[in-house]
């Protein structure tokens, strides 16, 4: 009793402490190998290190567009027995793409600094061993991973759990304490580096950065008003806010734009804006009508720029919603950059790490490099205490340019660079099909595994047409026949309260024998009965025999149970549902499905029958019978008998038969 409510305990701390909030990335990075400086010393080294790490980063952030929070870092003193660290977090909202650009950095970041060691968690807990759930070991699960996955040197690391082979490592009922693991990590870095399968899972996630931060956004013509395509103009990523502003609307904030007081829809312009895939499918996909006391008119859909209005329009009320939601910003003029003492350090570090490409001091290039590093210092670095929000930002922007030359924007129209193709957001069942086998590393196996049966779906058929046996005696033949060994595989593979394992192809699996497996099942044969002495309870005779009668009476009692269900169906036609084998069944291994068997009773009197009559059932025929009725019913589309089949790698062809 008391290890179960130690083990209860346990696991409630375990649900409490990764009690985070929904949509949100948590990081945090540990020194390895931490000095016997005092703390004082120890947060200035840290505070030191955020600089660097963030002008190491800057070239990657300056260019991306966060959904909802950017990266963030800052130190972090000691507390509840963690370390002092680096840490912060992120809420990427609907765009997933967020974390994992947020993993690739940690990533990049570890690999320059292999001094620090990198944790990563959401509400998911480890998201990271999610994406390496078919390599994973049997010990490690959500229980059992705390404090024990690190990005270190750009890898991936796990702390083992010690076996026969190797002795290293932290029992999987042991919750390790942060410095306990880095100690370990810094000490056995090969022996916790993470498997090659694991590893290689995590890469093929991350694969295509950096050039996935270009690849993954999309440049769309839209009609805006003159004072937010100047906003944008200075600042990109302030789309994302406005974008997110328009999607969750309310009617209160639709109010505001009865009337456009900041941004007069008369002043429209066309010109280019820059989204991320998921801000403009959010802007794209929803359906909205303007107020007409707005003054928004949009041209008919067969017009050429309909779209660009439409998108503008969009965009402008979330603008508009945004501003109206902040104070006027204060009129008194910002301090120079060149005040604040962390400037120079942190162009000195953009040097070192070639941010300006070898552009010449005060090109073109040059200053608009330095423009985009002062936005970035300003929101990222600097000090927080007057951070703005982005309605606050985008008001004061808007009034530092609001001199813009409306003629001058509209004779650029011209001159506009040719808009993205938005024919990514139309995706054929095709496109999908590829996709879902692209991702799902889970099923990676039953690939080849068809591909196999495939080639002996070849010879089957090809032994069948030496024997002169019909088309479709062969096709049909086999096909159902592998539906129902395939059935029977799942039926006979391992299954818990967790969930089922699928049956994997042996031929596409490695042999490998376990020691204890082996000696456990040698027990089962000889009679042995040690496997089930689980306690010392169990050293007495007695207690055994009086388990062994308690199994008996059990057994009993559900053959009972069974008896009078067969009783009571009997009585019942529920029989007639099922397929019987006749006497002169022929042989299934020759291909066929029982095609001689009866679908009824022989008789009235279905009780007074006596149970000998009653012929088995065909289970293989009624099987299929039922898995092809359940595939006819979901016409098509996705179902419980299309998905159980798919994951067992059984393809049928689609119905041809209309009747």
């Amino acid at each position: 009793m008391f290890l179960l409510e130690r083990k209860k305990k346990t696991k409630m701390d375990t649900m409490q402490r990764r009690m985070t909030e929904e949509d949100v990335v948590q990081y945090k990075l540990f020194l390895v190998q931490p000095d016997c400086s005092t703390s004082q010393q120890t947060g200035e080294h840290l505070s030191h290190l955020v600089e660097e790490i963030m002008a190491k980063v800057a070239p990657l952030l300056i260019q991306f567009i966060w959904q909802h929070q950017s990266f963030n870092l800052k130190y972090i003193p000691e507390k509840g027995g963690v370390p002092a660290h680096i840490g912060g977090s992120t809420h990427f909202g609907d765009n997933v793409e967020d974390e994992w650009f947020i993993v690739y950095l940690l990533q990049q970041i570890t690999e320059a600094f292999p001094e620090l060691a990198a944790r990563v968690e959401d509400n998911d807990g480890e998201f990271l061993l999610i994406e390496a759930a078919d390599y994973l070991p049997k010990w490690l699960n959500p229980d059992t991973s705390e404090n024990r996955v690190f990005l270190y040197r750009g890898e991936l690391h796990i702390l083992p759990c010690p076996s026969t082979s190797s002795p290293f490592g932290v029992s999987k009922d042991v919750v390790p304490s942060v410095a306990q693991a880095l100690a370990l990590l810094s000490t056995h870095p090969k022996t916790c580096q993470a498997s090659p399968k694991i590893s290689s899972a995590l890469r093929k996630r991350l694969e295509g950065y950096p050039e996935k931060i270009k690849t993954g956004l999309h440049r769309a013509h839209c009609f805006i008003p003159a004072g937010i395509a100047k906003v944008l103009a200075q600042r990109p990523d302030l789309v994302a806010p406005a974008v997110s502003a328009f999607y969750l609307r309310d009617p209160i904030d639709l109010q505001v734009c009865r009337s456009f007081k900041t941004f007069p829809p008369d002043t429209r312009v066309l010109t280019l804006v820059t989204f991320t895939r998921c801000l403009y499918a959010q802007l794209h996909q929803q359906q909205f009508t303007p107020d007409r006391r707005s003054n928004f008119t949009l041209p008919p859909r067969s017009h050429p720029q309909y779209k660009a209005h439409e998108l503008g329009m969009k965009l402008a009320h979330g603008f508009e919603i945004l501003c109206a939601k902040c104070r006027l910003p204060s009129s008194e003029p910002n301090a120079s950059i060149s005040c604040n003492p962390q400037w120079k350090n942190f162009m000195d570090s953009l040097k070192r790490n070639g941010y300006f490409r070898g552009e010449l001091e005060g090109s073109a290039r040059y200053r608009e490099l330095t423009r985009s590093a002062e936005n970035f210092f300003k929101q990222f670095v600097a000090s927080k205490s007057s951070t703005l929000s982005p309605g606050e930002e985008v008001l004061q922007l808007f009034h530092s340019c609001n001199s813009f030359d409306l003629e001058e924007l509209r004779q650029q129209e011209s001159q506009l660079p040719q808009e993205d193709s938005d024919s990514w957001l139309d995706i054929t069942a095709q496109d999908l099909e590829r996709m879902l086998q692209e991702r799902s590393g889970r099923r990676s196996d039953f690939c080849s595994q068809n591909s196999s049966s495939t080639r002996q779906t070849q010879h089957v058929r090809d032994e069948e047409e030496k024997r002169k046996e019909t088309e479709n005696e062969e096709e049909t033949g086999y096909s159902l026949v592998a539906v129902s060994q395939g059935m029977k595989s799942f039926l006979n593979a391992m299954s818990s309260h967790e969930g089922a394992e699928l049956p994997c192809s042996s031929s596409t699996q490695p042999f490998s024998v376990d020691p204890d497996t082996m000696a456990n099942a040698l027990d089962r044969l000889l009679g042995r009965k040690e496997e089930e002495l689980d306690s010392d309870d169990l050293d007495d005779e007695e207690v055994e025999e009086t388990e062994e009668t308690n199994n008996l009476e059990t057994l009993d009692s559900l053959r009972g149970y069974m008896d009078q269900m067969d009783q009571e169906l009997m009585s019942t036609n529920i029989g007639q549902s099922f397929t019987q084998m006749s006497y002169n069944k022929p042989d299934l291994d020759k291909g066929s499905l029982h095609p001689s068997a009866t679908h009824s009773f022989s008789g009235e009197g279905g009780v007074e029958e006596r149970e000998e009559d009653i012929q088995p059932l065909d289970v293989d025929l009624n099987l299929v019978t039922n898995l092809l009725e359940s595939l006819s019913c979901q016409a098509g589309l996705a179902g419980p008998a299309s998905n159980l089949l798919q994951s067992l790698g059984l393809h049928l062809p689609p119905n041809s038969d209309s009747s």
